[in-house]
């Protein structure tokens, strides 16, 4: 009898789980459906009409385009500024995210305050504080007059503004994950004889590897494709201070739509070869979690 009663329990308890967790076949297909319609829409149509009308005048004009003086120095300039910005936000994230992950310290609180600063500022006021400091009329702005120094209109200031929106994301990426793996491996390491930097580089990131790539992929995502802070501090000079999205705004405003739609189309493939590389990140990142979750 007890046994009956126990089985009975058990299947209600199944049924149970399985309502709260499923729903009926045609709210999921009309919840799929909508999802569907809204992707296409805010997504897919307009990605299509960037590519669509690039290439409307030819495969030349593209070309044209993209290999014109200002667009070739627009993406060197943007490539530059990532490529400045990206170790930099690197260091500071392992850094920022090994501290309030592994130890206790007071200003924690502040630190992961400042941390996510950027994403509560808007770009376009950060590049007025730049602005307000190294600007002609800013605080050390004669100071770089005297020492024919340039900082605003100029790569030192687009560097500063596309690092300052950028320094969150690997640090928000490796924070959680670093305080879910704790920090036994770490203190087992010490406690065996191994130096601060052995037990970073043998222990803790390799941990964090996937966590890390994923940080840097949506790093470099930001600073290509910053626009408001950018905008401020370069001075919008043709061939010297545009971006590639400063490039694109300069170009559309001209009425100039095949070459804008053309650097735009860089800058959608770019975000597309981070799209595939973000996907494969989780998925390889799941794939370990779920094979370590199996050898426990």
């Amino acid at each position: 009898m007890s046994a009956a009663i126990s089985q009975l329990a058990k299947y209600n308890a199944k049924v149970a789980r399985s309502r709260a967790t499923s729903e009926p076949a045609w709210v999921r297909w009309g919840l799929i459906t909508v999802a569907l319609l809204f992707l296409t829409l805010f997504l897919f149509v307009p990605l299509a009409a960037v590519f669509t009308e690039a290439l409307r005048k030819g495969f030349e004009t593209y070309i044209a385009a993209l290999i014109e003086p200002d667009a070739l120095s627009a993406i060197k300039l943007t490539l530059i500024a990532a490529a400045i910005s990206l170790p930099l936000n690197l260091v500071f994230g392992v850094a920022a995210a090994w501290a309030i992950a592994k130890f206790d310290f007071k200003g924690k609180s502040v630190l992961i305050t400042l941390i996510d600063l950027p994403f509560a500022v808007s770009p376009v006021i950060a590049g007025l504080i730049y602005v307000l400091i190294f600007g002609l009329q800013g605080w050390f702005g004669e100071w770089l007059i005297d020492h024919d120094l340039k900082v605003i209109f100029a790569i030192p200031g687009i560097v500063l503004a596309t690092i300052f929106v950028t320094f969150p994301f690997i640090a928000r990426e490796l924070i959680p994950l670093m305080q879910a793996q704790g920090k036994e491996e770490e203190e087992a390491g010490l406690v065996l004889g191994a130096s601060g930097w052995q037990i970073l580089w043998h222990i803790t990131l390799p941990n964090i590897k996937w966590g890390l790539l994923y940080g840097v992929i949506l790093t470099n995502a930001r600073a290509m494709g910053e626009f408001g802070a950018v905008s401020v501090v370069s001075g919008h000079i043709r061939g010297l201070t545009n971006t590639m999205p400063l490039h694109v705004e300069i170009l559309y405003n001209e009425y100039n739509y095949a070459a804008a739609f053309a650097v735009a189309s860089l800058l959608a493939f770019l975000a597309l070869i981070t799209l595939a590389l973000k996907s494969y990140i989780e998925w390889q990142s799941n794939r370990v979690a779920i094979s370590s979750n199996t050898a426990e």
